[in-house]
């Protein structure tokens, strides 16, 4: 009896990516290969997940979102994930699939439990967050030809998957911009500790931008934390105390903008007043703090239903007759200014 994927594929002497495809009815497996790994499964009575389902595409009726929580004693995500996810359900339903959020432990990035998610055939497709410059599950997922789309670019496997991301590149150059027309030249920037693809781009804007206005780049004026309140409030009292302090912060997210707030105010200076902030990502939080919070907005609930649509086109059981195609797109983060620069 074959107890995992890999067992099938060295029963037939073929890769784990080939069975993976076959099982998923991907057009790229001719079919007298794809009939021969079917026959193969069923002889060696190899179940794609622990439910004994069968073998036909799209059998579990389920996609599964990989939910990443970030360390910390404040779990920054749900202002930002929850409306994604109602948008990426509520397509999804239209094509009588459910979604399933696999959660990790903070810190986690759930390359077991992902590998898991395939092996055991739980799901039709995984969608991935929080993707990294170099994305070790994206790498794993193009290998075994499993369905997937990511929240995020990446470096990892060239442009053979959808994705679905946020300019931050260009949010952070309009930031400065913004800044900059008002006379700051002393701009600070916080960005995620970790390898998080948005943080280069958001660095990358941010850094272009100051060319442009012709303001060198001062290390001293960047700092990195975790994506929570905590980061923000840890890193933002060292900018503070460098030689020349900023008279503005760009922070790259909502949860990081409020530490970072809270601890300007322990410093004794008033946000919006002392020093100008900006935020890169909006969400609630942004719109309840005082001094309200200047931010780029994301259409969250609409991302989520295009990214359901993006995927569904990359898989051939979904994608209508012109057949499966791979989309990338990138949205724009509309600004909306309150008080705080």
């Amino acid at each position: 009896m074959a107890s995992s994927i890999h067992d099938l594929a060295r029963h037939l002497n073929i890769s784990i990516g080939t069975v993976s495809r076959a099982l998923n009815g991907r057009a790229d497996v001719n079919a007298e290969t794809r009939q021969r790994v079917l026959d193969a499964a069923r002889k060696l009575n190899y179940s794609p997940n622990q439910s004994g389902r069968n073998l036909r595409r799209g059998a579990t009726q389920s996609i599964a979102f990989m939910l990443q929580p970030h360390p910390g004693d404040q779990q920054y995500g749900e202002p930002f994930f929850i409306p994604f996810l109602t948008g990426l359900q509520a397509k999804l339903a239209e094509h009588g699939l459910d979604l399933m959020v696999v959660m990790g432990a903070p810190g986690d990035y759930q390359q077991e439990r992902l590998r898991r998610v395939v092996e055991t055939r739980r799901a039709d497709a995984v969608v991935l967050a929080a993707t990294r410059r170099e994305d070790d599950r994206i790498d794993y997922l193009t290998e075994v030809g499993f369905p997937f789309a990511t929240l995020g670019r990446s470096k990892s496997g060239g442009r053979s998957y959808p994705s679905l991301d946020l300019d931050f590149e260009k949010a952070g150059s309009d930031a400065v911009d913004r800044l900059a027309s008002r006379g700051h030249t002393r701009i600070a920037a916080v960005r995620p500790s970790h390898n998080l693809n948005f943080g280069y781009l958001f660095m990358a804007g941010y850094r272009k931008a100051l060319k442009r206005h012709g303001i060198d780049f001062n290390p001293q004026l960047t700092a990195a934390g975790s994506i929570n309140e905590s980061g923000g409030y840890a890193v933002t009292p060292d900018l503070m105390r460098a030689k020349k302090p900023p008279t503005a912060i760009i922070f790259n997210n909502d949860a990081m903008a409020l530490g970072g707030c809270r601890a300007l105010v322990e410093m004794g200076l008033q946000p919006g007043k002392d020093v100008a902030v900006v935020v890169i990502v909006d969400t609630a939080l942004c719109r309840y703090y005082s001094p309200s919070l200047t931010a780029f907005r994301p259409a969250l609930e609409p991302l989520g239903r295009r990214l359901a649509e993006m995927l569904l086109q990359s898989m051939p059981a979904f994608a209508g007759p012109e057949g499966a195609k791979i989309i990338r797109e990138v949205w724009p983060l509309e600004l909306v200014v309150r008080d705080s620069d």
